[in-house]
């Protein structure tokens, strides 16, 4: 077993990684929870793989368990689903001294999250992720959250689980579509702290050939992701690193209604026009930024992804990183090392803009000189 230790004071917790944990579940929380029931949020995906066996293993120590199963994906993440769960809650006489749990991927950690902090003032979390984008990311910090008509995550609160269980064997039910998906934040990863994980990722020449280091990225990026936890909870500072390539990946998941591309493709597309951006104002290289994208590209994810200026606007005056007209961009000093860079909105978007346009004429130059 790979173990991590979240150190938070009084909201410290571990983060345990083996094949086959998910099946021991009830023996590793029972020492950890006061309350005799748990109530399971999961979705329709989710549920015919791992929910028997999960409500077998908390049964077995000892606890009550309902099961809530909820429509799968991005649409589910509202205020309206959150009601139904705590109408679930309500009617399984939850206490405060009861569990929830989130077993699933980001939505359902994210949603079962934020019902937990928020359903009698804050009850017990355990997080169970099953894919993995969850397992490497939105499972270890504490962000919870719902969407807006707004926009992503806009009501949310930051609410640490007690506990986060991380299943290797989960990834082995998984699309192809779906991991790749989570491959967009281990690369976020390697950009922005773990040089050498890039190179890993691109000897290993694809997702099939990442499997016998499947165990090594998950802990890994765990790790990253614990460190900046402990080093800043609250997301004001070197936490934000995390969030490179999501400000524009936002724009292009609002901009298609949450349906064409999932959070990881959306991030993917993000970081490499960040990239591009960066290259044309002579900050990156054009062989560190076509590196990069050669690596998107191996694990199936995309470099671009059309999008108008009014969706990128939105998303940039939406953005949690935010603060008046300000906000924080996450840019690559190099491959491997992210830094904070503090700009004026306005300013980002002009380079925007600029970018925009210097990538549509660099696009139409080639067909005019064929004429």
């Amino acid at each position: 077993m790979k173990q991590l230790y979240v150190d938070l004071g009084r909201r410290a917790y571990d983060i345990l990684i083996e094949r086959g944990i998910l099946k021991a579940a009830g023996q590793y929380m029972r020492p950890l929870l006061q309350g005799r029931k748990v109530a399971i949020v999961t979705d329709e995906i989710v549920e015919p793989f791992y929910g028997a066996a999960v409500i077998a293993s908390l049964e077995e120590a000892g606890f009550q368990t309902k099961l809530i199963v909820l429509p799968p994906g991005e649409g589910s993440k509202t205020i309206s689903m959150l009601e139904t769960i705590y109408d679930a809650l309500m009617d399984f006489d939850i206490t405060r001294a009861d569990t929830v749990m989130a077993l699933g991927g980001g939505v359902i950690g994210d949603l079962a999250g934020f019902a937990a902090a928020t359903i009698l003032r804050g009850v017990a979390f355990v997080q169970i992720p099953t894919t993995l984008l969850a397992q490497v990311d939105s499972s270890v910090g504490g962000k919870v959250a719902v969407d807006l008509k707004a926009g992503k995550n806009l009501a949310g609160a930051f609410y640490q689980p007690k506990l986060v269980l991380i299943d290797p064997n989960c990834l082995d039910t998984l699309p192809s579509r779906v991991l790749a998906d989570g491959m967009a934040e281990v690369i976020k990863y390697g950009a922005v702290f773990d040089e050498p994980m890039l190179r890993l990722l691109e000897q290993a020449g694809g997702l099939a050939g990442l499997r016998p280091h499947m165990e090594e990225l998950l802990y890994r990026c765990c790790d990253w992701k614990r460190s900046v936890v402990v080093e800043d909870e609250q997301d004001q500072g070197s936490r934000m690193l995390l969030n490179f390539g999501h400000t524009l990946g936002h724009a292009y998941e609002v901009a298609y209604h949450y349906e064409t591309y999932p959070h990881g493709q959306a991030v993917s597309a993000g970081m490499c026009k960040i990239a591009r951006m960066q290259q044309q104002a002579g900050m990156l290289s054009s062989q560190e930024v076509q590196r990069f994208q050669n690596l998107v590209r191996l694990y199936e994810l995309p470099t671009e992804i059309p999008c108008t200026m009014e969706s990128y606007v939105h998303a940039i005056l939406k953005d949690k990183k935010g603060r008046g007209d300000k906000i924080t961009l996450i840019l690559l000093e190099q491959l491997g090392k992210g830094v904070l860079a503090p700009m004026a909105t306005a300013d980002l978007v002009r380079w925007l803009q600029e970018t925009e346009l210097q990538e549509k004429q660099s696009k139409e130059r080639p067909q005019e000189e064929a004429v």
